[in-house]
């Protein structure tokens, strides 16, 4: 039986991203040879695939990759532990994959050197003994898209990220807005994206909060126009305060550049 030592089970599980004693108990296996160790590990982990599929993929990254200055995918990976988020392994297979999820707005639209994207995901997870996912895709074609990618943990990789698509060419305010977005997170660019069926129930709630409280009859209408505003200042992008000029909203700083958001994408791990 060939000597299994620490610098070998070392090699593997950075290579994996196994667990030490797994890494270990596959080295002792097969006698010490590498590449057989790392073929046990996968057989072993596809085993307990349909096993990791109730458990929590609550850990990950965000990536993206631009393609020039007019195409960009932001996609999220994610995984159960952060160690395995921070591990080589699982960088190289998020790098890997959001290159095959260009254009795609769906996981289920990514192939990945010709292979269904579960598939991979699963020989992975089959490697590093963790459910591994892709929760969430988008992809942006337009005059000008940027991204701002954040970490959240220095000792993580980015678990925040914005694409955003302006309507002209300008790098310095396509990354102030995104940096606005990951800290001061809209869900809409404009009112116009709100439904009717979402402000109608803001002023629903907003009366009735006013009623509970206590206010006149008199001034409930005025109450409730109040609030329902400031639900736009809160949650529509151009009406909120810049977060690097608190004088000036998002939209007074787009309109004295020339230049308007057509949407963004804001992903953060764990996060709807």
């Amino acid at each position: 039986m060939a000597t299994v030592t620490a610098a070998d089970i070392k090699k593997l599980r950075e290579a994996t991203g196994a667990g030490m004693t797994d890494c270990k108990n596959a080295l002792v296996e097969n006698d010490g040879d590498y590449d057989k160790a790392i073929e046990f590990l996968r057989i072993k982990g596809l085993k307990g695939v349909a096993k990791r599929e109730g458990r929590a993929a609550s850990n990950g990254l965000v990536t993206a990759v631009l393609d020039g200055t007019t195409k960009g995918t932001l996609l999220e990976l994610n995984c159960e532990t952060d160690f395995v988020a921070k591990g080589t392994t699982f960088g190289e297979l998020a790098a890997k994959v959001v290159e095959a999820a260009k254009g795609a707005n769906e996981p289920t639209e990514i192939t990945v050197d010709g292979r269904g994207l579960q598939a991979v995901l699963d020989d992975s997870g089959a490697l590093l003994g963790e459910k591994i996912e892709v929760r969430r895709v988008a992809s942006f074609e337009g005059a000008y898209v940027g991204l701002y990618l954040h970490k959240t943990s220095p000792d993580l990789p980015p678990q925040l990220g914005v694409l955003i698509e302006l309507t002209a060419e300008n790098a310095a305010l396509a990354k102030d807005v995104a940096q606005h977005i990951a800290a001061l997170p809209p869900q809409f660019v404009t009112r116009d994206e709100v439904s009717e069926e979402l402000v109608a129930k803001e002023r629903e709630i907003a009366r009735a909060t006013a009623i509970e409280e206590g206010k006149p009859e008199a001034a409930l209408d005025r109450i409730v126009e109040g609030r329902v505003t400031g639900f736009f200042k809160e949650n529509v992008l151009v009406e909120q305060s810049f977060a690097k000029d608190s004088k000036k909203t998002v939209g007074k700083v787009l309109e004295e550049a020339g230049v308007g958001v057509v949407r963004f994408a804001r992903f953060k791990v764990g996060q709807a």
